[in-house]
């Protein structure tokens, strides 16, 4: 009997893992290889939570170094994936305090399954001009309401409702229990619904 075949999130452990053992035996070009894998994903949740393109790319940026410098530490007691996650998380959380940078505010399904949180406006097959326009505008509406939210509430939205983490994961990124996740996310979705009544009352 074969062996069954491995999920892509198994695959994707595997490589990650034999890559980080490569960089920590000292193989830049393999540290490389991960910036390659995790760079997009973590400008993008570097974005979100900082609404400045070229500060994002500084951020994630300056993850990436600091995993780098980190990187001997790092034992594997969760996956790469969310360890740098969470160095992510913390260094745009550092650089939002440190601006003061604090907004009221606190997703709903509904809403993420309309318009895809930082998706490119593709328009689907056969649709009409005006629809395009409405849902590029939609989507603007929508991170426009994202800035007005705390940074544990952005976090909290990018890494489940754009990011599609577990639980888990977000509570081991953001270095918090599970039940304080839960909360933080319906809070968060319940805000974000109200910022937003209005937009969806037009659609």
């Amino acid at each position: 009997m074969s062996a069954p075949a491995s999920s892509p999130i198994d695959s994707d452990a595997v490589v990650d893992a034999a890559l980080v053992r490569q960089a920590q035996s000292g193989d830049s070009p393999a540290f490389d290889q991960i910036v390659t894998r995790y760079r997009g994903k973590v400008f993008g949740m570097c974005y979100h939570l900082v609404q400045n393109e070229q500060d994002a790319w500084d951020l994630a940026q300056d993850s990436f170094v600091k995993a780098w410098r980190a990187l001997p530490s790092f034992k594997g007691e969760s996956s790469f994936y969310t360890w740098i996650y969470r160095i992510a998380h913390n260094t745009c959380y550092d650089w939002l305090r440190k601006r003061k940078i604090e907004s009221a505010g606190e997703f709903n399904d509904e809403i993420h399954r309309t318009v895809a949180v930082g998706a490119e406006a593709v328009p689907k097959d056969n649709q009409r001009p005006d629809e395009v326009l409405k849902n590029m505008e939609l989507g603007d509406r929508i991170q426009l309401a994202i800035a007005q939210l705390t940074p544990d509430h952005r976090t909290i939205i990018v890494l489940r409702e754009v990011e599609g983490q577990s639980y888990e994961e977000i509570a081991q990124i953001m270095e918090t229990s599970v039940g304080t996740v839960m909360s933080r996310l319906f809070y968060a979705r319940k805000k974000l619904q109200e910022l937003l009544k209005d937009a969806y009352e037009n659609y």
